[in-house]
């Protein structure tokens, strides 16, 4: 998968598209398949330089450090660690092999020291993006040398005070397509099954990789997945804008789960309006099934069981992670329903296939990554969840009863601690009173 241009400190735009992935990668594992992952970083890049030479550092330092901000963020949302993670600068000798077989293929065409691939001469260029010749613009500075606007970049001559290394056509550095193809080709071989990246990157970043491995003789790709965005009042959340919500900030208001839940949940090519509301909303949803769980594990020892139908059935349908979730949470109802019952051996079973759906979704809250031990939460989180779900279960259980006192009982004791409650067909949702 295309992974991270390290430029910055990763926001929750950025790292969504890995957690989409993780959940796919955890699937296939689950259905026993073999997977190697490969995150491609890119460690050379015109905003790279930009942003270093502005806080007046060396480039290959400034990358590195945003490398490990990266890193440090799929970790802490418990994304499991890829197969290799190669960097640009590591994977020169194969840019150069594939720009040679480019222009040996009379694909591409060096000039001045730049070299160039030629749209044109590949027949199939804009299938991907469903775009036609006329409709090209490759966002690129204009220069002397190309021979047609359309074609784009694989290789830019050196320029003063930049990186470079030596190639045929001269000194310089890889164009950003190129980089993604030589690592992709490089772990996995000509043709690889699946492809993933943003939606954004559909052009031309993926429709550029296409055209040059293809028209170089590989097959490349069988299969390409797109995420969606992260989105702020509509906007594409980005740091060109100012509109975004970094890691770090938000796992001061957010335990680590809880902020993977948020940003799985919703179908992975389905936009996420980001809003406060809808981050504490996904807290609660994690909540209600991390509290279903650790009733089951005092009432008895809770595996990882089978699956059902239904969960399978949604992921096999493009990972229609909407479905998934839904099939978790009846299922966390009915087992609360079967502790009330007092049939706690059915609630046990029940727990054993929600440990096992949530484990596919990297979110379960019995996992050494997620138990109590191994959280993020602060003790003052930790207790109010817990003095806050063992209300709601007090007052569902009254409500049960009919025992309407001590259902009022234990809703004014919630707004008296400045707990907002609201029933929805998943279950009660709660939040803390804003000033």
């Amino acid at each position: 998968m295309c992974g991270a241009t390290v430029q910055g400190v990763p926001h929750i735009g950025h790292v969504r598209g890995a957690l989409n992935y993780d959940v796919l990668r955890r699937w296939l594992v689950h259905n026993g398949l073999d997977v190697l992952l490969v995150r491609n970083v890119t460690d050379i890049d015109d905003k790279i330089l930009t942003k270093a030479a502005a806080a007046d550092r060396p480039w290959w330092e400034w990358a590195a450090t945003h490398e490990r901000a990266f890193e440090e963020a799929y970790e802490q949302l418990g994304c499991l660690p890829p197969s290799i993670t190669p960097r640009a600068t590591g994977h020169i000798t194969q840019m150069v092999e594939l720009m040679q077989r480019l222009i040996d293929r009379g694909h591409a065409y060096a000039v001045d020291g730049d070299v160039y691939f030629s749209v044109k001469s590949f027949d199939e260029y804009g299938k991907l993006s469903g775009q036609g010749l006329d409709d090209v613009q490759q966002g690129e500075t204009p220069t002397r040398g190309k021979q047609d606007p359309r074609d784009f970049t694989l290789w830019k001559s050196a320029k003063p005070g930049e990186p470079s290394w030596p190639t045929p056509w001269g000194d310089g550095r890889p164009g950003w397509h190129l980089e993604c193809s030589a690592m992709a080709t490089t772990y996995l071989g000509p043709e690889f099954d699946i492809h993933g990246g943003g939606i954004d990157l559909r052009f031309p970043h993926h429709e550029n990789e296409r055209a040059q491995s293809n028209a170089a003789g590989d097959p490349f790709a069988r299969y390409w997945l797109h995420n969606a965005w992260v989105t702020m009042s509509g906007e594409k959340m980005s740091k060109s804008l100012g509109n975004t919500v970094t890691i770090p900030a938000m796992l001061e208001r957010y335990r680590a789960a809880e902020l993977r839940y948020y940003l799985v949940q919703p179908h992975y090519r389905s936009n996420i309006e980001y809003s406060d509301a809808a981050v504490s909303e996904a807290a609660q949803g994690y909540r209600r099934i991390e509290t279903f769980l650790r009733r089951a594990a005092q009432s008895g020892e809770v595996t990882l069981g089978t699956i059902p139908a239904e969960f399978a059935a949604a992921l096999d349908d493009d990972l229609a992670t909407p479905q998934a979730f839904a099939v978790v949470h009846n299922t966390v109802r009915d087992g609360n329903a079967a502790f009330d019952a007092g049939d706690t051996p059915k609630a046990l079973e029940l727990a054993a296939a929600v440990r096992a759906m949530t484990d596919v979704l990297g979110l379960d809250p019995l996992s050494a990554r997620w138990s109590e031990a191994g959280g993020s939460d602060t003790p003052t989180q930790e207790a109010l969840a817990r003095i806050v779900e063992g209300l709601l279960a007090e007052r569902q259980q009254a409500r049960a009863e009919k025992d309407f006192a001590r259902a009022d009982a234990a809703r004014d004791r919630l707004s008296q601690a400045g707990i907002v409650v609201e029933d929805t067909p998943n279950g009660p949702q709660w939040t803390v009173k804003s000033d």
